[in-house]
């Protein structure tokens, strides 16, 4: 009996040793134990009844970085609805061969939509233009939004009334010469003048600071691509202006819909798009040439109007400025309005559909969990130095909860 009993401490004494040898290599290895251990992070995530399953500093404002572009899809979703499509208005003047054209803040205007319009302004009659007008009236004259940079990389792209390519020239230099790094691009002098600035390979970069180059961008792209369709373009000027007050002789519908121009920005964090976005919302609201005072304006009047929201700020419709604010409850709130509109989000893990937000020490997420036929809700903003992987990881285990 002594040493039945022995056996069995013994036996006992030996699964206490394991379990805690074991337990805190697991606990070491769980993502949402490391985001316990954090001092300046907070988290959300609710049922599909609105109850809350987990709740960290879920009231306190973060840095939302690119979790904000929810809130201007939210916000255009609302506005305009997913089918919305953008539409570009084109006057002729045939006695002087001028061609006007009035920027609408799309945000989607690349090559391909470029070389639609002028294969129909060429078969609505145009075979020759001498001077092209930009009305890029609806923003404001050299708009820079708060948070961009000053680099030449494309996620830095000012924003303009009129732009192509999301106001980015993709180039590359071959024994010296520079060229078109994308078939359905043409080259243009202001391409072929930033390709000189680097000595070889392949480069995306943006346009510059001013928005004035990244429109004259516009007008060089389009007459290139209707010189190619037998119109004369030989030494047209490129002026800035209004548009004459007469009927649109062409006016071009985009191609693609407004859900369809969001399922990208969210994807790929397109900064360009969002703020594109964002300030065309302001300027249709006010009525007058957006700028980045009435786009914080605009965003925090209608969302507190919608959801009561207090203590948070949002200066630009991409998440690039540090002086926003949102916290976890604001996200998630937001996030239980656009249920309808989850297919635009990406799966960034199974089950998990989701917007993530990157800045210098800060890492968020925000989004849905689909499991069972059930969408749970979660906002996650970590403002501090993290590995760049936890937010998955978090994401991951909250999907097997």
């Amino acid at each position: 009996m002594v040493k039945i009993m022995k056996k069995r401490l013994t036996s006992l004494f030996v699964s206490l040793l394991i379990l805690f040898t074991i337990t805190p290599a697991l606990y070491a290895d769980s993502a949402l134990s490391s985001f316990y251990r954090l001092h300046n992070a907070g988290l959300l995530m609710q049922d599909s009844k609105g109850q809350a399953l987990l709740a960290e500093h879920a009231d306190k404002p973060y840095i939302p970085a690119s979790t904000t572009k929810l809130v201007t899809a939210w916000l255009a979703l609302q506005h305009w609805g997913e089918g919305f499509r953008f539409q570009t208005h084109f006057y002729w003047q045939p006695q002087s061969h001028t061609l006007f054209v009035k920027g609408s803040g799309d945000p989607f205007l690349v090559s391909e939509e470029i070389a639609v319009i002028a294969q129909r302004l060429q078969k609505h009659g145009i075979q020759q233009v001498d001077t092209i007008v930009l009305d890029n009236s609806l923003f404001q004259p050299d708009l820079i939004m708060p948070g961009t940079g000053r680099t030449n990389n494309p996620y830095d792209a000012v924003p303009s009334a009129l732009a192509a390519n999301f106001n980015t020239v993709n180039i590359k230099k071959i024994k010296g010469r520079v060229v078109s790094a994308e078939p359905q691009t043409p080259l243009t002098p202001i391409a072929r003048s930033m390709g000189k600035r680097f000595r070889k390979g392949t480069l995306r970069v943006n346009t510059g600071r001013d928005p004035r180059l990244a429109e004259k961008y516009f007008a060089e792209v389009l007459l290139a691509l209707l010189q190619q369709q037998g119109v004369k373009t030989a030494g047209t000027r490129i002026l800035g202006g209004k548009v004459p007050q007469q009927a649109p002789f062409y006016t071009h519908t985009n191609s693609k819909t407004l859900g369809e121009m969001l399922r990208p920005m969210l994807k790929y964090s397109t900064n360009f798009i969002a703020n594109q976005l964002i300030l065309t919302l302001s300027a249709e609201y006010y009525g007058r040439a957006a700028n980045a005072q009435d786009v914080q304006n605009y965003m925090q009047s209608t969302l507190t109007k919608h959801f009561h929201w207090h203590n948070f700020t949002l200066k630009d419709g991409a998440g690039l400025s540090r002086s926003n604010r949102l916290s976890p409850r604001q996200l998630v709130q937001l996030l239980d309005s656009f249920k309808r509109w989850k297919h635009l989000l990406p799966e960034i893990e199974p089950g998990v559909y989701a917007k993530s937000g990157t800045l210098n020490k800060v890492s968020t997420l925000a989004g849905f969990i689909e499991k069972n036929g059930q969408l749970k809700t979660f906002a996650l903003m970590m403002n501090q130095g993290v590995p760049y992987k936890l937010r998955n990881r978090i994401a991951r285990e909250l999907a097997r909860r």
